[in-house]
């Protein structure tokens, strides 16, 4: 049986910050962009929102596509699932660490939270290979060092690494 190919497109749960949180990650990320926004009718009163209100925004950043859905108060955003980004230097992971803890609230080993509460993991590229090293002692002194960081530092990772 052949299967029809499907995007994946993690929808984001929003009370009433769809568009204003859009617009935010578009403005955080060179590469993305508004793709609509569909709109409460009358049914809206029936879920406490008001006509014409914002119901979805789909937006797109660097490629990958994403829905903000203006759902209601129930649910909250928590660590279980996070965005990761994987940066090349560390002044890229200094940019989205700083823009995205704007209002939000700084985690440990490069993770964070932003201002709606969506977690994030700002990581550089070179942990991921210092991590799939064989050599078990240097990993374990970078893995060290890292636990101590809130904002990943990768001069101080690297030197862990090389003792």
């Amino acid at each position: 049986m052949k299967m029809s190919t499907k995007s994946v497109m993690p929808c984001l749960w929003f009370d009433t910050e769809a568009e204003d949180a859009a617009n935010y990650y578009c403005s955080v990320f060179k590469n993305s962009k508004i793709n609509s926004i569909a709109y409460y009718g009358e049914e809206a009163k029936m879920h406490g929102k008001k006509p014409g209100s914002v119901l979805i925004v789909e937006f797109e950043i660097e490629g990958h596509k994403f829905t903000a859905l203006n759902g209601g108060p129930q649910f909250k955003f928590d660590e279980a699932v996070s965005f990761q980004i994987a940066c090349e230097t560390q002044a890229e992971a200094d940019y989205f660490w700083n823009t995205l803890t704007e209002g939000g609230s700084e985690g440990p080993c490069g993770w964070l939270k932003d201002k709606f509460g969506l977690s994030w993991q700002i990581f550089p590229v070179a942990m991921m290979k210092i991590l799939q090293s064989k050599d078990a002692p240097k990993v374990q002194r970078a893995m060290n060092a890292m636990m101590q960081m809130k904002k990943l530092d990768i001069a101080a990772l690297e030197k862990a690494y090389a003792g």
